[in-house]
């Protein structure tokens, strides 16, 4: 898959800019405040109708602008050349339009265009909470699985009104959860069963990620843990029973403290290197390596599963990392293992001992929206 070009308005200090990108490497050069990460949020919102950087919209909002639109034109393997715009106007739902036609539902965009984003933040995956790697597998998962994503969708919604009601306490009674629990093990056990296999096939691709990112015997292992035992993962009928069990021991403890306390929105997934746990032992090189190395992988786990490359973007990543790791990615990118990348940088010779611009190979684009002049962008 390809993104051929980017029409973005209304977004942060792109008031109004125009973007056209090579199969190849695109290099998106420019000083800092110059708009260069702002460019890759407004492809990821294309691809997932949602920014990478923040969880609400509207600190994406250029300010004093009315609305945020962007559009793009891709070129995927399986349906050819498509257009799709997205719409985001405070205090209306937001829109998502592929060949001129509005999508149904705003998640229905999700996976249609695969895309992979590594950038500094992404740091947070071996070195905190587990949040921030129920997030990775999810925006990995929905990308590869619609059904999934349906799964996922249901039971955020179950679970909130869950919540809601053991929320009030006073005279809460266990059947009063009845069908409450019985759909939330219901789509929770599709979540866990989904997930235990994705892990099991995706530990293959981190071992092969790790190995083209490190020169060293090292073996990265990514384990599960969610609170059924592996017996009950056989299937999803023995781990719904078994998530009922479950849910009726913790009733008293989740009326005392008002929250659900059982099911996939607690699963974790735990990182190691040899045995010793990289959240604990590794060193700071070691974090950097392993990121990388699940960025790649999922890379690979999804042209696999999707028949389609996906889009690759890297924010930043070459002006953090040592001149091993850098030739590292460098040789990758020059490579066939990935297919087209946008990367940022303040430097614009920063592949020049590495990648030719020559057209198809690379490209090089000078971002500066300095120029539009307008009042500094909400942060």
């Amino acid at each position: 898959m390809e993104i051929r070009s980017l029409h973005i308005r209304g977004v942060r200090a792109h008031a109004d800019s125009q973007f056209e990108f090579t199969p190849g490497v695109n290099l998106l050069h420019g000083p800092n405040g110059a708009g260069k990460t702002n460019v890759l949020e407004a492809v990821h919102y294309v691809c997932l109708a949602k920014s990478f950087l923040v969880s609400s919209d509207r600190y994406a909002l250029r300010r004093g602008a009315e609305q945020m639109q962007i559009e793009a034109e891709f070129h995927t393997d399986r349906r050819g050349d498509e257009k799709v715009r997205f719409i985001y106007v405070p205090g209306n739902a937001k829109r998502v339009q592929v060949n001129g036609a509005p999508l149904d539902r705003l998640v229905d965009v999700v996976g249609r265009f695969p895309i992979v984003v590594l950038a500094p933040s992404d740091h947070k995956l071996t070195e905190e909470g587990p949040d921030e790697r129920r997030k990775f597998l999810d925006t990995l998962l929905c990308q590869a699985s619609p059904a999934y994503l349906s799964a996922l969708v249901a039971y955020r919604r179950v679970l909130k009104q869950r919540n809601e009601l053991l929320g009030r306490r006073a005279g809460m009674r266990r059947e009063m959860l009845a069908s409450y629990d019985d759909a939330l093990t219901r789509h929770g056990s599709r979540l866990v069963v989904r997930r235990a296999r994705f892990v099991e096939v995706f530990s293959r691709h981190l071992e092969s990620a790790y190995a083209l990112m490190a020169e060293t015997t090292e073996r990265p292992t990514i384990e599960y843990r969610t609170f059924a035992n592996k017996e009950a993962l056989a299937d999803e009928e023995t781990l719904k029973a078994d998530y009922l069990e479950r849910l009726a021991r913790r009733f008293p403890d989740e009326t005392q403290r008002g929250i659900t306390l059982t099911g996939p929105h607690r699963d974790d997934l735990v990182f190691r290197l040899d045995s010793e746990l990289v959240r604990r032992y590794a060193s700071q090189g070691q974090h950097r390596t392993f990121v990388m190395g699940l960025k790649l992988a999922q890379y690979f786990y999804l042209h696999e599963q999707l028949g389609e490359r996906p889009l690759l973007l890297l924010d930043d990543v070459f002006d953090t990392l040592d001149p091993g790791r850098m030739a590292t990615i460098s040789d990758l990118l020059a490579g066939d293992a990935v297919g087209q990348t946008l990367v940022t940088s303040a430097r614009s010779d920063v592949f020049a001992d590495v990648l030719p611009f020559d057209g198809n190979a690379a490209s090089s684009i000078p971002v500066d929206t300095r120029s539009q002049n307008a009042p500094e962008p909400q942060t």
